[in-house]
C-alpha cells in the first residue's frame, strides 16, 4: 500500500489523483459537472452527479496509475466549501440541489440578522461575516423552503453536510456523518474559539443540532470506503475544505506565511498561528488546519471571481475558445488604454462585502476590444489581491510585506503572475508541483498512515518552479492601483 488517492470536488468539476510514495502524481482523472442558475443570484449543484463524478474519476485514475486500489494506503477529501447539501438520514436522498458558496439568495436573512443585531455574536464566535458565501444561512433556506424539511429536521431525520460530509457519508455506505475543523469553520455555526457548534446561533438560526456532523481533526480516522465502490475498503485519513488544504500544500506552516489559490475564485491565506486576529478590514477569521485537537488560525480574504472572470470571456462574451488565450490577447493589449473591470457578478467579497453591487467596466474607447478586455480581465486579479493583502497588513502586525506563494489555474499564465507581483509590490512563488490543494490533501491521508513525513519534512520538500520579482514603477504601481479603487468606488454607489 504505497499509493495515496487525493479527492479534489471543486465548484466546476470532481478530480482524483493519485499520489506515490514521493508525493508526485501518478495520475489524474477529472470530469466537470453542471452548474444550475434557476433565478439571478442563484448557483445550484445536483449532489448525485457530483457524487457520480467523485466515483468515476477515482476509479478513472486508479485505472490510469495502473494500480489495485490494494496499493492504496489511505484517501484524502479536499472540497468546495460552504456549499451546503441536506439529505435523508435513512436513504441519503438529499431533499434540494446543493447550494453553492457562490449563491445570493438569503441576503435578505442575512439582513434580518444584522438589524436584529446578531452580527457581532456571530462575528465573534465564527470568525465571519453575516453574508449569504457561508452555510448557516443556506441550511436555514432550505429548511424553510422544501416543503415539510423542518419538520423532518426536528424528528432527527435530515443531516447536513458540506461536500465533504455528504462525500464521506457517500463513501462509507452512510456509517459516518464527520467533517473537519476546516470545513466546519465556514458554516457560520461552529464556534472557533471554543472548537464546537454554537448551540446559540443553532438556535437563532433554526437548525437543529441533530443534523450537524462530529468535528474531528484534519488528520484523522474518517472510516472505511464501502468496498464495491473502489473495489477495496480504502481508509479515509484526511479531510480538508480546499483553501485550507493549499495552504497545507504549499506547507505555509510558520506565523507570516502566505498563499493565494486562483480557481473559480480566489482566496488568500495569512497563517497567524495560535492568534485568532479580530479584524478590522472585515477580512474572516478561520481555521488553516487542526492536529491533535489544537486549531491554527488564519486571517482569510475571499474574492468570489477570479477564474470566473476567464469563464465569462468564454462562455459569455465568447471572445476566447480557451484559457490559455487570455494571455497572448493581454500581451497584444494597447497600452495606452486603461480598461477597468470590476468582476462583480455575484458581488464583491472581502473587504467589501457587498452581495447586491454587479460588475462594471470602466474606461472603454472606440477601440477597446477583446485584448483590453483580456488583459482588464487578468489584471482585476491582481487588483482584487491586493485589496487583501492590504487588509491583512493593518490588521496584524504578522503580515510583514513578503513572498506570496500561489497556486491555482490561472497560475499558468506567466502574464497574470508577473502582474500580480507587479502591482501588490512584492515577490510571487509559483511552486513545481501546482496541485497543491489535492497534495495538501494527499499529505494529511499520507502523513496519517505513515507513507509522508511531518510537517517540518514536507516543508522541506517544498520546491519553487518561478519566483516573479515585481518590476513596475512604484509612483505607476500606487496610480494603477487608485485608479482600480475609483472603480471599486463607483461600482459599490450604483
Amino acid at each position: 500500500m504505497s499509493c495515496i488517492l487525493a479527492l479534489d470536488q471543486g465548484t466546476t468539476s470532481s478530480r482524483a489523483i493519485v499520489f506515490d510514495p514521493a508525493m508526485r502524481v501518478k495520475a489524474v482523472a477529472q470530469q466537470e459537472f453542471t452548474q444550475h442558475f434557476p433565478k439571478s443570484g442563484w448557483v445550484e449543484h445536483d449532489p448525485e452527479e457530483i457524487w457520480a463524478t467523485v466515483v468515476a474519476t477515482a476509479r478513472g485514475a486508479i485505472e490510469k496509475a495502473a494500480i489495485a486500489a490494494t496499493d492504496i494506503a489511505g484517501i484524502g477529501i479536499t472540497n468546495q466549501r460552504e456549499t451546503t447539501i441536506v439529505w435523508d438520514r435513512v436513504t441519503g436522498q438529499p431533499i434540494h440541489r446543493a447550494i453553492v458558496w457562490q449563491d445570493r439568495r438569503t441576503s435578505v436573512i442575512c439582513q434580518r440578522l444584522k438589524s436584529a443585531g446578531h452580527e457581532p455574536q456571530i462575528t465573534r464566535a465564527t470568525g465571519l461575516l453575516l453574508d449569504p458565501y457561508f452555510s448557516g444561512t443556506k441550511i436555514a433556506w432550505l429548511l424553510d423552503n422544501v416543503e415539510g424539511a423542518r419538520a423532518r429536521a426536528q424528528r432527527d431525520e435530515l443531516l447536513f453536510g458540506t461536500v465533504d460530509s455528504f462525500l464521506i457519508w457517500k463513501l462509507t455506505g452512510g456509517r459516518v456523518h464527520a467533517t473537519d475543523a476546516t470545513n466546519a469553520a465556514r458554516t457560520l455555526i461552529y464556534n472557533i474559539r471554543k472548537g464546537c457548534w454554537d448551540a446559540d446561533i443553532c438556535a437563532i438560526l433554526g437548525i437543529p443540532m441533530s443534523m450537524l456532523p462530529e468535528v474531528r481533526d484534519c488528520a484523522a480516522d474518517f472510516g472505511l470506503t464501502d468496498r464495491e465502490i473502489l473495489g477495496q475498503a480504502i481508509p479515509i485519513l484526511g479531510v480538508a475544505g480546499d483553501q485550507q488544504a493549499a495552504t497545507i500544500g504549499q506547507a505555509c506552516f510558520a506565523p507570516g506565511m502566505m498563499k493565494s489559490t486562483y480557481g473559480t475564485g480566489c482566496f488568500a491565506l495569512l497563517n497567524t498561528g495560535t492568534t485568532l486576529v479580530a479584524s478590522g478590514n472585515r477580512l474572516l477569521g478561520t481555521i488553516a488546519y487542526q492536529f491533535d485537537g489544537k486549531p491554527i488560525y488564519a486571517l482569510e480574504g475571499s474574492i468570489f471571481v477570479a477564474g470566473a472572470v476567464v469563464q465569462w470571456l468564454r462562455d459569455g462574451l465568447k471572445i476566447i475558445r480557451s484559457a490559455s488565450e487570455t494571455q497572448t490577447l493581454a500581451e497584444a493589449a494597447d497600452g495606452g488604454q486603461n480598461v477597468i473591470l470590476v468582476p462583480a457578478f455575484t458581488g464583491l467579497g472581502a473587504p467589501y462585502w457587498n452581495a447586491e453591487c454587479r460588475g462594471a467596466v470602466f474606461g472603454l474607447t472606440r477601440n477597446s476590444g477583446p485584448a483590453e478586455l483580456a488583459r482588464a480581465a487578468l489584471e482585476s486579479v491582481g487588483f482584487q489581491t491586493r485589496d487583501l493583502l492590504e487588509a491583512m497588513r493593518a490588521d496584524w502586525s504578522g503580515a510583514a510585506e513578503g513572498i506570496l506563494r500561489v497556486d491555482g489555474g490561472m497560475t499558468a499564465s506567466n502574464w497574470a503572475m508577473q502582474f500580480l507581483s507587479d502591482i501588490i509590490g512584492a515577490p510571487v512563488d509559483r511552486p513545481e508541483i501546482t496541485e497543491t490543494t489535492a497534495l495538501g490533501a494527499a499529505w494529511l491521508a499520507g502523513t496519517r498512515a505513515g507513507l509522508y513525513p511531518d510537517r517540518h519534512g514536507f516543508a522541506k520538500a517544498w520546491a519553487l518552479e518561478t519566483r516573479f520579482a515585481p518590476g513596475m514603477d512604484a509612483q505607476v504601481r500606487d496610480a494603477r492601483y487608485a485608479a482600480w479603487k475609483r472603480a471599486v468606488a463607483a461600482t459599490l454607489a450604483v
